[in-house]
């Protein structure tokens, strides 16, 4: 799945019927579904790998006021190697614990929680990670932000 997302060209409109067919919120409103999603795997300890990275929980020492040193569990996202590699970026090396499942993003469970049929839910997040991707290729900023 993740090669769709090693691309040596543009993405051109023709890749992206489903984005061209919704609107910003509807696209927001998925997106948010997403995000859910990976939320309640996160608080189950497990880790989703979405094609293009991971979302994962991993271990931090946090130091307190009192100089107190607290192990503590940070959300975090790591792009795949193979995309890292494939469009030369640097990226801290973050290990996910090797107890962690690891999940794929379940679109029929999604589906049922934004009210949009499967196949909507999960073009839409293959054309929002081709357009992800395609901005890696670019060179261009992106802000891609979860609640």
């Amino acid at each position: 799945k993740m090669q769709n997302y090693l691309l040596s060209k543009s993405v051109g409109p023709e890749e992206l019927p489903t984005l061209k067919e919704l609107s910003t919120s509807e696209i927001c409103k998925v997106w948010s579904g997403v995000s859910r999603y990976i939320h309640r795997q996160l608080l189950k300890k497990r880790a989703v790998d979405i094609g293009a990275g991971t979302f994962a929980l991993v271990p931090v020492l946090t130091t307190m006021e009192e100089g107190k040193v607290l192990p503590v569990e940070r959300p975090v996202f790591i792009l795949s190697k193979p995309l890292r590699t494939f469009y030369n970026l640097e990226c801290d090396e973050i290990k996910i614990p090797d107890e962690t499942p690891i999940v794929h993003l379940d679109f029929e469970e999604i589906a049922a929680d934004t009210h949009f049929r499967r196949e909507i839910v999960e073009q839409c997040i293959h054309e929002t990670l081709l357009c992800f991707a395609g901005a890696l290729r670019d060179n261009k900023e992106v802000e891609f932000s979860f609640k």
